[in-house]
């Protein structure tokens, strides 16, 4: 708002004008005004909503559609069923009459003829997601690949024939060849019927105040404060966070500054604040979109203008071509399984009931394993110990705010069965697979209408009423539930349930509705977690290399923490090797090796030559390399890149000879090329013995720590070491934060103001003054998994400037700070330098008359276990006590913050030696 020069409307002019005031600025053009109203007039649409505009599917011959989908899922029910009863065939015959009756036959062939297109290429496609697992029809189509039948899914959560609504099919799809799908459906229907579809970014609470806290200039710090004071909760308000937190009222209400910060923002919180494309959403339709929607270009992608929800009214077809980061692990490990072992993983015939994979699960190894990975997740497996898939199934329901609080009374009773009670015995049935708990969205289904005699799908009306809070809709069918309605549904006192126990049951699933998950969701998801805890069990080489591949070129978070994983699992991380290494992470006997498409300044097509070249034969010397690499795909950077990482090791030079020679041998071999006559044999061939023998000049090799640099320089991380690696056991029994802890990504992220201990190397400092001309530091401190930025404000850096030197090793402890959607800062206000050969000791002295104990002291220094003896001297006994190896404790602010409390600032003493 300061800046003189922004765009802004200089005029008061601009608004709806009456006729009158228009008649009297334009006199002379009467006839325009009148054209105006003319033209007004002729404009005449109408919109039509909820007619769908579905596309037609072409079949070859003009076959009757319905009959061609009939004769497609009954050829698929062969291949998914190796017995169809009656039942398996009953259920395909009533969802197709529903899909028939609805209209919605051609969508259904739309769907299967591009994921038969994914299966046919060999783009590997999700189990399924959403409620659309629970469709027999989808599951024999191959559109999904979870038995419906098998874990009680339902048809109507997905398709419901008492309430006509579009179908919803999501699909994921392996990550990197997701848009081949999407290219294949735009050839199919036709580019102008094809779009993707926009989606707004809308001022949430916490943006909102720090964009208007921006414009208005209000120091960063200000609104920094102001914006954490809103608390992170799902769908907060600025107005809920007035309410929820009374410091922000109070600064609300006596500071002015604040008061019209959070005014400005209530007014355009919620507003859209840009445009997207939407990660998945894909129209097609039946004639061009521009009969229909308005379009936008946004980044080079044509999308509609208007939202999914608005599409959806309109009546076209909008579907998720979700791209899902793990298929592509999968797909990853299953090919390098291939490669190295010969056997392809097929689980559809493995099955989903391995005891090993489960054990794995019970025991929290779940880094990498999907939906299982958090910290809060692995705690729950551990309590929880899943033997079946239905316990992944549950386990993925429950943890998710709500659900949570019910996770103690599923453990009991999954652990004590013969104690589980029911409301009712006609709830056993139902609730037994859950162990007495409403869990799933099904269930409430189920129970209306096993209970009360509901259709299937009127009780997903009631289900959806209870999710929504829809007070008049639930009073409604609490009476109905109970009394029954007529003779299409009889209610639970005319099926002989007791008046009592109705009310109680129908308040416990109105009680939990809200939080009930769709169990067609849950268990799409818990065989993708599944695949990928069995490929950790029995291939976990083959796929923490597949892991990586998927995260080296985003979240260097996620790197470091599969690194991390790796070297717990035992597997040994191996530099690029032009003779072995492949464009992504592969498995070379045992270890990971890393792929040549990791390194920096090497690009695809030096890839593709290298591993054509090397089809023909080893390379069996660095400067045959040069000579076999087409000068197009070899530049200088490329070479210096892979000499820097390590690539050339195996020929049995030093990186520093390579170094000396790489661009006058490059150079050397280019002239030649370039100068030799077609036909002419050149220098090389007339010598080829020379070509094959490096004969370099010797030379120094670099040292440890410089090799270490060029690795991190073109790889984002060290390899061969790592320059902490002799304080490894001192920073990990001394901290209590790395750096992975600060980041966004991390599963395991800081709070907010949590004071932390961290250490490592400082690889970079920079001061700054403040306004009152006063030094402090910004300081880069690297650890063994990352990096982080320390800040020391002029009070703690003028107390510790001359130890801050770089390349020193220090501790740092303080509080973490900064935006939820950054990289945490540690405000510094302790620095400690990392002396590896001193020897710690904590001298405790209690002093005559204080009341303190040495059983007192052993109950707070129990917390802290560490490697620092522990050396307590009584003033009133005289005694002096050395504690046992098991009472050392880790020297932590808190701590001593605890002791100086008890006994005195000058009674609690660290010592070196």
């Amino acid at each position: 708002l300061q800046d003189e020069d922004r765009m802004s409307y200089g005029s008061d002019q601009l608004y709806l004008k009456s006729p009158e005031e228009m008649a009297m600025l334009f006199p002379y053009a009467m006839e325009g005004i009148e054209n105006t109203a003319k033209i007004a007039k002729r404009c005449n649409v109408s919109i039509e909503f909820n007619n769908y505009k579905l596309p037609k599917f072409k079949i070859e011959g003009n076959k009757n559609p319905f009959e061609y989908l009939k004769n497609l899922c009954l050829e698929g029910l062969g291949r998914k069923y190796k017995n169809i009863t009656g039942e398996i065939e009953n259920r395909l015959f009533y969802e197709l009459g529903v899909i028939k009756d609805m209209g919605f036959i051609d969508y259904f062939l739309v769907v299967w003829d591009f994921v038969k297109y994914a299966h046919d290429n060999g783009i590997i496609v999700g189990p399924g997601r959403g409620s659309a697992a629970g469709s027999v029809v989808a599951y024999s189509l191959g559109i999904t690949n979870i038995d419906p039948l098998k874990y009680n899914l339902l048809f109507e959560r997905f398709l419901n024939p008492e309430r006509v609504s579009m179908p919803d099919i999501d699909i994921d799809f392996c990550y990197e060849r997701r848009q081949e799908v999407i290219d294949y459906v735009v050839g199919k229907y036709g580019e102008g019927h094809v779009a993707q579809i926009i989606t707004f970014g809308t001022l949430a609470a916490r943006a909102a105040i720090r964009d208007v806290g921006r414009v208005m200039s209000v120091p960063y710090q200000t609104v920094d404060t102001i914006a954490k004071m809103v608390p992170m909760e799902l769908g907060i308000t600025i107005e809920k966070a007035l309410e929820m937190n009374p410091e922000l009222n109070k600064l609300y209400v006596n500071s002015g500054e604040t008061k019209k910060l959070i005014d400005m923002s209530l007014r355009l919180e919620g507003l859209p604040r840009h445009s997207s494309t939407h990660a998945a959403g894909v129209v097609i339709c039946d004639a061009p979109l521009t009969e229909y929607v308005p379009l936008n270009q946004n980044d080079g992608v044509i999308t509609t203008q208007f939202t999914m929800t608005t599409l959806e009214e309109l009546g076209l077809l909008k579907m998720d071509f979700l791209g899902l980061r793990t298929l592509t692990v999968i797909e990853g490990a299953i090919k390098e399984i291939r490669r190295n072992h010969n056997i392809d993983v097929d689980f559809a015939q493995l099955g989903y009931s391995d005891p090993n994979v489960f054990s794995l699960i019970s025991q929290a190894k779940t880094d990498g394993v999907f939906q299982l990975e958090s910290a809060g997740m692995k705690s729950f497996m551990k309590e929880l110990k899943p033997k079946n898939l239905e316990d992944i199934i549950a386990g993925i329901s429950l943890y998710r705010p709500g659900p949570m609080d019910f996770i103690p009374k599923y453990i009991y009773g999954k652990n004590n069965p013969n104690e589980i009670s029911y409301t009712h015995p006609a709830l056993e049935n139902i609730l037994d697979e859950t162990y007495g708990c409403i869990v799933y969205q099904e269930q409430v289904m189920q129970i209306v209408r096993d209970l009360a005699g509901y259709s299937l799908g009127r009780s997903d009306l009631v289900r959806r009423a209870m999710s929504k809070k829809k007070t008049d809709v639930m009073a409604e069918e609490r009476n109905n539930f109970i009394n029954g309605l007529g003779v299409d549904v009889p209610g639970c006192v005319r099926n002989g349930i007791d008046k009592v126990s109705a009310e109680r049951i129908f308040n416990e699933m109105a009680d939990f509705a809200k939080y009930a998950f769709n169990k067609s969701h849950a268990a799409a998801y818990a065989v993708i977690g599944y695949q990928t805890a069995w490929l950790k069990y029995y291939y976990p080489v083959e796929f923490m290399a597949a892991l990586l591949t998927s995260v080296i070129s985003g979240s260097n978070t996620k790197v470091s923490e599969y690194i991390v994983e790796c070297k717990k699992m035992g597997i040994e991380l191996l530099p690029p090797d032009v003779n072995q290494s492949f464009d992504n992470f592969s498995v070379s006997g045992g270890s990971i090796r890393f792929g040549l498409a990791a390194v920096k300044n090497v690009g695809r097509p030096t890839i593709r030559a290298v591993l054509k070249e090397r089809g023909k034969g080893r390379f069996l010397t660095f400067t045959e390399f040069i000579n076999r690499i087409d000068s197009r795909d070899l530049n200088k950077r490329c070479l210096e890149s892979l000499i820097k990482a390590g690539a050339f090791d195996s020929f049995g030079k030093k990186r520093k000879q390579l170094m000396d020679v790489y661009k006058k041998i490059l150079d050397g071999i280019n002239y030649t090329r370039k100068n030799n006559i077609e036909g002419q044999l050149d220098l090389f061939s007339l010598t080829k013995a020379n070509v094959y023998t490096d004969d370099f000049p010797d030379a120094l090799e670099f040292s440890k720590r410089e090799a270490l640099n060029m690795e991190k320089e073109v790889l984002g991380i060290y390899v061969s070491g790592h320059p902490l690696d002799e304080y490894r056991d001192t920073l990990t029994k001394k901290t209590n934060a790395i750096s992975i802890d600060l980041s966004p990504d991390s599963q395991n992220r800081k709070s907010d103001g949590e004071r932390v201990r961290a250490g490592g190397l400082i690889s970079a400092k920079s001061i700054k003054y403040t306004k009152n001309n006063k030094a402090m530091a910004f300081i880069t401190l690297e650890d063994l998994y990352g990096q982080m930025e320390v800040i020391l404000f002029p009070n703690v850096y003028e107390k510790y400037n001359t130890q801050l030197s770089e390349n020193t090793v220090v501790l740092v402890e303080g509080h973490v700070n900064g935006r939820e959607d950054e990289d945490y800062k540690i405000i510094c206000n302790e620095v400690t330098p990392v002396n590896l050969n001193a020897t710690e000791k904590l001298w405790l002295k209690i002093p005559s008359g204080s009341g303190v104990t040495v059983d007192m002291l052993m109950e707070t220094i129990k917390y802290f276990p560490g490697d620092i003896k522990v050396i307590i001297y009584d003033e009133m006994t005289t005694k002096k006590y050395a504690l046992e190896q098991k009472s050392w404790v880790r020297i932590d602010g808190l701590l001593l913050h605890k002791l100086k409390q008890s006994l005195g600032d000058k009674n609690v003493v660290v010592t070196e030696g």
